[in-house]
């Protein structure tokens, strides 16, 4: 495996360029000259020009060359402009952009074992040419392929819901598993000489098969902790009714009165329906 990138030789193309004009010129020169030895001289002339002109390259803004002479990695180009490196070499053209692509709608079993759909955006730039080039086969698929196996991971860890807030989520907890998944397809990129920006997730929802049971759910833990919340609050107006009327003297009220009144001050407080009100003229017993 290929180490990490290092920068290739390279020489201003215009500078190598106008050598070459010269020893066009030089050549023509000498076929003039047409003389048995200046006519060889001139071949050999022609012929080094010829190899020069073959390490000319043209980098282009956010763009680099990657140089390989008969299967060895000599460098990588990142300067944009026109250059000249070693002349007979393969020069291969790889982007340094910042790029990014959707995921395919993937369906994962979470943590509980329910089916959910989950898709996500992944922002990655190369930052290591060689390792890119030479240490996985393709490292654009590589790239995907391995978002989508990270993705998988990350959602079979985490629940779809935390139900009583015992554990991350994947959908109240989103910067979290985001976080999460980043760090782990950074890991699995690592080898590839590739850069993880950001990843976030696009889709996430159970699948249509369950989507309709896990809403009941959903809903009936709204309605538990609706009530849990309005029994609290009832519960701590009726203490403080009892205390305003035991503090200012209004009636003096034994137990089985306290407890009488807390029962109806509930059942007016935590009924979803309006009270009729009874009016007793008598004695409460």
């Amino acid at each position: 495996m290929v180490s990490s990138e290092r920068g290739a030789l390279r020489l201003p193309g215009l500078l190598v360029l106008a050598l070459v004009l010269v020893l066009a010129v030089v050549a023509a020169l000498l076929y003039v000259a047409a003389t048995a030895g200046s006519v060889t001289a001139a071949s050999i002339v022609v012929l080094v020009a010829l190899v020069a002109v073959t390490g000319f390259t043209v980098v282009l803004p956010n763009q680099s060359r990657v140089v390989v002479l008969f299967g060895r990695y000599l460098g990588t180009v990142r300067r944009s402009g026109f250059s000249w490196v070693a002349p007979l070499t393969r020069q291969s053209m790889v982007s340094l952009r910042v790029r990014f692509f959707d995921t395919d709608v993937l369906k994962v079993n979470d943590a509980r074992g329910n089916p959910v759909e989950i898709s996500a955006v992944v922002n990655w730039q190369v930052l290591d040419t060689a390792k890119a080039s030479f240490d996985v086969d393709d490292y654009e698929d590589f790239v995907k392929i391995q978002a989508e196996t990270a993705i998988r991971h990350v959602a079979s860890v985490y629940p779809y819901d935390a139900y009583e807030g015992e554990r991350l989520s994947l959908r109240e907890n989103a910067d979290e598993v985001e976080t999460t998944l980043a760090a782990d397809l950074q890991r699995r990129l690592d080898v590839a000489g590739v850069r993880v920006l950001l990843v976030g997730l696009r889709r996430l929802a159970y699948a249509p098969e369950i989507a309709a049971d896990m809403l009941r759910r959903q809903q009936a833990d709204a309605v538990v902790a609706a009530r849990q919340r309005i029994v609290e609050g009832a519960v701590g107006m009726v203490e403080h009714a009892l205390e305003s009327l035991s503090r200012r003297e209004i009636v003096d009220l034994d137990e089985e009165r306290k407890a009488a009144m807390v029962s109806n001050l509930m059942v007016v407080l935590v009924s979803d329906r309006g009270a009729q009100p009874v009016v007793n003229s008598g004695s409460l017993y």
